[in-house]
């Protein structure tokens, strides 16, 4: 088995796609023809974007929406990068929200967290030594 994708269900999969764009620089895999869903290309494994609509839809009695204005929930998108600070200063720049600056954890790796439009986690780190 692999693990091949996550979804987010999102208010605006257009506005979370650009976002996505701008912040990370993340290409577009795909969208659906009517815009309730995308997905964004991450190497092996996808982000996908799909509507609160098609939760709805497609999960039994839909899902928690998320909300920039309360606590994050218990998931992130954790990325890799060689530069979190840079990788973290091209978030906030995009209109991500700082959640810790980057930070030289006990452990060697350096991280960083954000979140996007919709509230949802982004942990930026170094991989582990």
């Amino acid at each position: 088995m692999k693990f091949r994708w996550a979804i987010v269900y999102v208010s605006d999969v257009e506005a979370t796609m650009s976002f996505y764009e701008k912040a990370l620089g993340l290409e577009r895999r795909f969208v659906a023809e009517d815009g309730g869903y995308g997905e964004m290309a991450t190497g092996e494994t996808r982000i996908g974007f799909a509507t609160q609509a098609m939760s709805e839809g497609a999960i039994n009695g839909g899902v928690v929406q998320l909300d920039p204005g309360s606590k994050p929930q218990a998931t992130e998108f954790g990325f890799a990068t060689d530069d979190v600070a840079a990788a973290f200063r091209r978030a906030v720049d995009a209109g991500a929200v700082p959640v810790s600056e980057p930070e030289k954890k006990p452990w060697g790796q350096v991280v960083a967290y954000v979140r996007d439009l919709n509230g949802m986690l982004i942990e930026f780190g170094t991989d582990i030594p």
